[in-house]
């Protein structure tokens, strides 16, 4: 049995947290500013704490404690708090989606205190708890070692043409720096697939767009768990998806790909095409729109359309 801390019980957090204590003995301590987070932690065996100094003073040395909080201020927060509260020894891992660049900064200020910072590229989202995340691993040996048993239950079951669910990568930063690769491929990914069924929604044909993702899954080149999930989403939302905004975020992964990418001069018209398509779906273009419309009617009489009302 190994122990480790959580902090963070969110949608991932949580469903970690209740896979490590459905699938092994290990204990885990966990904490989050939500108290009924915290309550439901506690129903599936998790010991509850109602801070990080009680969190860190209910684990035995040396201490592992994993964080997964929202990247940037908020993990920044919680990493130096937990600096001033662990020893030599103790490792903190940072599962959420922050900037591999950061994570090397961290690794550096946390080893001058023999602390081991661990950082964990996440893939698997909702589904995790179902069906087991897919973790790419950046830190110092030892650290990852001590960790090596939640990643085993984490991921998904190992086999033999692929091996584990999870890899260390190579040192701290490294492990965000391949999802951050990993998510600029899934934004290209995702486009294509959008793109093709936007033209099925223009065809001359009646076409049943979750009977086709379905069809795709069996032995197609395009087969893929994002096709699987395309097929449930025009299951549950209809062929033309019409309950759903059209308004796309980005987590700032995409952006990265793209700006790395721009440093190793590696063209990527994919990704950053997918990237801006996104831009486009939250209205942030109207306005070019509204001057490529002008254009076209300067020069060569084009007609244009007013603006809708409202």
């Amino acid at each position: 049995m190994a122990q480790i801390g959580f902090i963070g019980l969110g949608k991932m957090g949580g469903n970690m947290v209740a896979r490590i204590r459905r699938d092994s003995d290990h204990e885990v301590v966990a904490f989050d500013f939500n108290d009924e987070a915290v309550a439901k932690a506690m129903e599936t065996g998790a010991h509850g704490a109602s801070g990080l100094e009680e969190l860190v003073a209910k684990l035995d040395a040396p201490r592992t404690v994993w964080i997964m909080v929202p990247a940037g201020e908020a993990t920044q927060a919680t990493v130096d708090q937990l600096a001033e509260l662990l020893e030599p020894g103790d490792a903190i891992v940072d599962g959420g989606n922050s900037k591999w660049t950061d994570d090397r900064d961290r690794s550096e200020v946390l080893a001058a205190k023999d602390i081991g910072y661990v950082d964990v590229g996440t893939s698997g989202g909702v589904w995790g708890l179902e069906v087991g995340y897919c973790m790419m691993v950046g830190g110092p040996d030892d650290a990852v070692g001590r960790l090596a048993p939640f990643l085993d239950v984490l991921a998904p079951p190992r086999t033999e043409a692929h091996g584990p669910g999870w890899g260390h990568m190579g040192p701290s930063g490294s492990g965000h720096y391949v999802k951050m690769i990993h998510n600029g491929i899934e934004y290209g990914m995702m486009q294509a697939y959008a793109e093709g069924f936007d033209i099925f929604d223009k065809s001359p044909y009646e076409l049943d767009n979750a009977k086709i993702a379905h069809l795709w899954m069996q032995g197609s080149v395009i087969r893929s768990w994002l096709c699987e999930l395309a097929a449930l989403a025009f299951e549950q939302h209809g062929n033309d998806l019409g309950d759903l905004s059209a308004f796309t975020a980005d987590s700032g992964e995409g952006r990265w790909t793209i700006e790395e990418a721009n440093r190793s001069d590696v063209p990527t018209p994919v990704i950053t095409g997918a990237l801006l398509a996104r831009f486009y779906s939250r209205g942030n273009a109207d306005y070019t729109g509204r001057v490529l419309s002008a254009l076209r009617e300067q020069f060569g009489g084009h007609a244009t359309q007013p603006q809708a009302d409202g």
